[in-house]
């Protein structure tokens, strides 16, 4: 005995497909309880989301017809999960019945295609469309045990490599640049406090558009250190912390000190443009923090798609809310929102992203921030 296992065709087949699409196309197995002979994959960066791989007989169109209503039923579950509105879903049959109407095949976001052997696979179209390097990716040389061999090490090796990235992501560091500003925040406060200092300070140094328009352009920047009472710098000392830290963590200290000070600076600009008073705070900065962290969470909404769905955009639209309350500039807010997140996208997020996305942000980013700058200096006087 040489050892030799033999595979029949269809599990040569679903082991070809499970390593291409998992090492070369970075998709990632969804584990489903009580689903059997079927492999479901996601990557939500591709035109298709979903992969399944349905090894199952599906003897007519009855089955058929299940099967479809069961899929849709799942991916429901998967859009709430990763927030996503459309999931377009690629279902590989490799044991459909002749008894199955072809026409059936054709759905709106559930595209199914029917292979019976690997040439099939190679020669259909819309495989051949989406993933055309897909002929040379399923050559191998080995075959038997050792084929199976090769494939599991690869998709392990590959396992493990996301792993070791998504751990380098999550994993806890110190928010050097959070604590720095907070720092500064509080120093600010106190000091102008103790000294007697406070109404002058806040008096030269806020966010004043007449002011501003001139010449004192440093107002723009100097007003997001300034508060008008302990309460209110405790409050966005509180929150900077909390999401500061997290973000800072998540996408790096430069990154992060960017977005910062241009979602401080787009606040400082709604301010100019929709407020006819001075304006202090750090608040349309932290806004636009938790813009990028919706950004960033949008990215890894499979790790993160409760809490952002449930905890993050709640927290910013409950804030938006508050801030229509009198005596609270929600312009700066939204100005601090809005450049944050385009800040966010221009910069992109590091293993995610791709060079379109973060040009276009770049574009859109700098046709924002020269918009409110023309608005505030401008248009508005």
């Amino acid at each position: 005995m040489n050892g030799e296992i033999k595979l029949d065709d269809k599990n040569i087949i679903v082991m070809k497909l499970l390593h291409y699409f998992i090492t070369e196309k970075n998709y990632n197995p969804i584990i489903l309880q009580g689903v059997e002979d079927e492999i479901w994959l996601e990557n939500m960066d591709e035109d298709y989301k979903v992969i399944r791989i349905v090894s199952n007989y599906i003897h007519n169109n009855e089955q058929f017809d299940f099967d479809k209503f069961k899929t849709e039923r799942i991916v429901k579950k998967i859009k709430r999960k990763t927030l996503s509105f459309n999931v377009n879903v690629l279902s590989i049959f490799l044991d459909l019945g002749e008894n199955v109407t072809t026409d059936l095949l054709a759905s709106n976001n559930n595209l199914c295609i029917k292979i019976d052997d690997e040439t099939d696979l190679l020669k259909n179209g819309i495989i051949k469309e989406h993933f055309p390097d897909i002929s040379k990716k399923l050559k191998f040389n080995e075959k038997g045990i050792e084929l199976f061999a090769k494939i599991t090490n690869d998709i392990n090796k590959h396992n493990e490599k996301d792993a070791r990235k998504v751990d380098d992501v999550f994993k806890p560091k110190v928010p050097y640049i959070t604590i720095a500003l907070i720092v500064i925040n509080v120093l600010i406060y106190f000091g102008t406090t103790l000294t007697g200092t406070y109404d002058k300070i806040v008096n030269d140094f806020c966010v004043y558009g007449p002011a501003i328009r001139d010449g004192e352009y440093y107002r723009i920047i100097t007003g997001m250190f300034l508060h008008g009472n302990i309460l209110h710098l405790f409050f966005n000392c509180w929150v900077l912390y909390i999401i500061g830290s997290q973000l800072e963590s998540f996408i790096g200290k430069f990154k992060y000190a960017i977005i910062y000070f241009i979602a401080g600076i787009s606040g400082s600009l709604f301010s100019m443009i929709f407020s006819h008073s001075a304006s202090i705070g750090a608040s349309g900065a932290i806004f636009g923090l938790m813009g990028a962290l919706i950004y960033f969470g949008y990215h890894y909404r499979v790790y993160l798609g409760n809490y952002v769905k449930t905890q993050l955009i709640p927290l910013v639209v409950l804030n938006l809310i508050i801030g229509m309350s009198p005596g609270i500039d929600n312009f700066a807010h939204i100005g601090g929102l809005i450049g944050g997140t385009i800040a966010t996208m221009a910069l992109g997020i590091d293993g995610k992203s791709t060079t379109f996305e973060k040009t276009n942000g770049l574009i859109i980013t700098i046709l924002f921030l020269a918009f409110s700058i023309y608005m505030a200096f401008v248009i508005v006087h």
